[in-house]
């Protein structure tokens, strides 16, 4: 039975390159005239900023680590209600994590803090989930369209420190350091969701990352390659004979795989998902 009210999560490790999923999402929201309702996945973490560091002691100290990746951290059952609600309703309960002090400005709430709940959804067409969860065994029934953005881990880790380095002021030891912290949590509430996303879009670099830690800058897209790997094709009616012919320099690698260069990422994933996204809308409507 079709979604009332369709639900599409982007799900990725921090650093992954979500961001550039929500540009293509945007772009073509604004194609199709569709009003989305947005909700970021750090607004489902159980603890603020805060509260986190004070749990992280109290874990440490009994021998354990905590990590925002863990279910421990999260609150997964809070972001199936909020789909489930929503696939049925249009409207769903969320929260803003507020992440700096412009962000405080707008919503009244201390930098690092959580908003109150609040109803979302009236008026919307779908649901537009982003964030590190979006796959996760609680939330997946509830899910209509499912993507996951993950590079190689080795140029993952490569962004992080860059990124953690460069934007937040942390010392490269420091993230190393955080990266190995989260690895058991990462390797058991991460990587499991890419083997049930509909479509995976990850990046591989063309030039030599074999030591993360020591690389002095981020492969460019001109010196990348994206692999999108579509779980089930015939489900969603995949053209790739045309894509390839939309999308210059690029080809198949297996029947359900398409390659293409990472400057062209945001065309592909437009190409892709327009029609999917379209066809959901038309059954959503059909359906109310």
């Amino acid at each position: 039975m079709s979604a009332k009210y369709p639900v599409i999560s982007v799900t990725g490790s921090s650093g992954a390159g979500t961001s550039t999923a929500k540009v293509a999402l945007e772009h073509i929201f604004r194609r199709e005239k569709v009003t989305p309702a947005i909700v970021e996945g750090d607004c489902f973490h159980k603890y603020d900023r805060y509260e986190f560091r004070e749990k992280a002691k109290e874990y440490e100290a009994a021998g354990k680590r905590l990590s925002h990746f863990s279910d421990e951290a999260n609150l997964f059952d809070k972001i199936a209600e909020l789909f489930d609600s929503y696939r049925r309703t249009g409207k769903g309960m969320a929260r803003t994590y507020v992440h700096d002090d412009e962000e405080a400005k707008i919503y009244g709430v201390e930098a690092g803090r959580f908003t109150e709940w609040r109803e979302i959804g009236e008026g919307t067409d779908l649901l537009f989930y982003e964030g590190l969860h979006g796959g996760v065994e609680e939330v997946r029934p509830y899910v209509d369209l499912m993507m996951g953005v993950v590079p190689v881990v080795n140029l993952e880790w490569i962004q992080k420190i860059h990124r953690d380095t460069e934007m937040r002021g942390y010392s490269t030891e420091a993230v190393v350091d955080n990266i190995l912290q989260r690895m058991h949590d990462y390797v058991h509430f991460i990587t499991p969701q890419f083997t049930h996303t509909d479509i995976n879009f990850q990046r591989v670099p063309l030039v030599d990352t074999s030591n993360p830690f020591i690389a002095r800058d981020v492969p460019t897209p001109d010196e990348s390659m994206i692999v999108i790997r579509i779980r089930k094709p015939e489900k969603w009616g995949v053209d790739f004979p045309w894509l390839t012919a939309m999308i210059k320099d690029s080809f198949m690698s297996r029947r359900n795989t398409l390659v293409v260069p990472a400057t062209k990422m945001v065309l592909a994933m437009e190409l892709i998902l327009t029609p999917i996204i379209h066809d959901l809308l038309e059954k959503s409507r059909k359906s109310r």
